[in-house]
């Protein structure tokens, strides 16, 4: 009997089958396991592996969008209400996690699962072809780095709280897990600042690799996207601001005409796949065939419909604001964003650039690439409302203000809450409550795994 070369993960104690199937764009059948004979052995395995890694990175769970979906439950208390059945959900929108909840395990696993992949990607470079060696180099890196920032946000104090050298975040395995296993493959967890160094060192090294265009998969300009993300997370406004506007300073995309364009929506044909918009930046792709959308799972009606609209949100927005326009009701007030069953997950938007720009150059009284002012205008514009005329005009809870309405329920409410020290209800932004647990299946696996506060030893 042959040999088998198994791909998995064991990292921080999550045993998974590894190499998942590759999509249909390149039209490989899925595999769990490869002799080892054949595994990444030819520049075309291991094109074929950085699918898979993007496929993976897809799941519903992670970048599929339940990743989002999470931070937005543990994020509100207020805005959206959680009507669905899904113990798991309702918990975490409670702020009532346990160890052993099933989303939160399914995101640290799954998380690690893409991170596995695209170590198995940058293991065998040495046999991908010299001209697309820089190309799937930075792609792996740019997903390792963008999971690995997810993950230490979720499970992991928040930059800003205490020391991040000390604070525990999560563990940092940057060669693939193969058998027999060794030490090494039970590792702890890194701090919160060596986490954001690494992801930092990924991100800034996928843009130097990586091409200006690659298609829908990552390029220069969406590790430069990312990597603004990633700096006004940390607080580093200079950084923020200089890589958003190296992202829109490429000239590649532009605003959706209207905000509604944004999220396109096809009322004579619900089974559409309306493909990226002019403005995003990078997105999961979905299909009729291919890809998941967890946002349209649980934000609409056509989906499961388990999150409601608020009053208490409505009633942020101005007069005449197009914002508006996007909510409806159907037997509770819902957003439009997610109406469509095959509409592509937005990972990142050409407005969240502009709200970056405009938020770090303020808080420097800078103007890189453009003034606050007329960022924010932009912003405001789209949406039919008043520009702000003079400087004075603007201020930082403005600025946070037009950020919270851009970009309500995908996924970035509650990281800004940490960063900005507000609350969730009653709940402070440093609150225990607002931390995943370790999951415990995965401590008991790995014994130098420790546990977050609140949750027991």
């Amino acid at each position: 009997m042959k040999n088998k070369y198994y791909v998995f993960v064991l990292a921080a104690g999550s045993l998974l089958s590894g190499l998942t199937g590759c999509t249909k764009k390149l039209d490989q059948k899925p595999f769990n396991s490869i002799d080892e004979s054949v595994a990444l052995v030819t520049s075309s395995d291991v094109e074929a592996a950085l699918i898979g890694a993007y496929s993976d990175l897809g799941n519903a769970n992670v970048y599929g969008g339940s990743l989002f979906v999470v931070n937005e439950l543990l994020g509100n208390s207020t805005e959206l209400d959680w009507t669905g059945t899904f113990e798991t959900y309702t918990d975490i929108f409670n702020k009532a996690i346990t160890v052993n909840n099933g989303q939160v395990a399914s995101t640290w696993n799954n998380g690690y699962r893409v991170i596995n992949d695209c170590n198995n990607v940058l293991s065998a470079l040495d046999v991908v072809v010299a001209a697309k060696k820089n190309r799937v180099e930075g792609e792996a890196k740019f997903i390792r780095g963008s999971m690995y920032f997810d993950l230490v946000r979720l499970f992991g104090k928040a930059y800003n709280q205490g020391n991040p050298s000390q604070n525990a975040g999560v563990p940092i395995v940057l060669k693939a897990t193969r058998p027999p296993l060794t030490d090494e493959d039970y590792p702890s967890r890194a701090s919160v600042g060596a986490v954001y160094d690494q992801v930092i060192k990924d991100l800034t090294d996928a843009e130097n690799l990586l091409p200006a265009t690659n298609g829908f998969f990552a390029s220069k300009v969406t590790a430069a996207a990312m990597l603004s993300r990633v700096y006004l997370q940390k607080g580093d406004y200079p950084n923020a601001a200089q890589a958003a506007n190296r992202a829109i300073s490429a000239n590649r995309f532009s605003l959706a005409p209207t905000y509604a364009d944004a999220f396109p929506y096809v009322s004579t044909n619900p089974s559409a796949v309306p493909g990226n918009t002019s403005e995003d930046v990078f997105a999961i792709q979905v299909s009729n065939t291919a890809g998941v959308n967890d946002f349209n799972t649980y934000f609409s009606t056509i989906g499961r419909g388990d999150v409601e609209i608020t009053n208490a949100h409505l009633a942020l927005y101005e007069p005449n604001d197009d914002w508006l326009n996007l909510f409806y009701d159907d037997g509770g007030t819902r957003t439009g964003k997610f109406d469509m069953v095959y509409g592509n997950v937005h990972i990142i938007r050409l407005a969240e650039l502009y709200l970056t720009r405009a938020e770090a150059n303020f808080r420097m009284s800078t103007a890189v690439g453009a003034t606050p002012l007329a960022d924010i205008n932009r912003i405001r514009v789209r949406v039919n409302l008043d520009p702000y005329l003079l400087p004075a005009d603007l201020t930082l809870d403005k600025i946070l203000r037009e950020r919270h309405l851009e970009l309500a329920f995908e996924g970035f409410n509650l990281q800004d809450i940490k960063r900005t020290q507000k609350n969730v209800g009653i709940l402070p932004w440093d609150s225990p409550k607002l931390v995943f647990p370790i999951p415990d299946r995965d401590r008991k696996v790995n014994k130098n795994l420790t546990q977050n506060e609140g949750y027991g030893n």
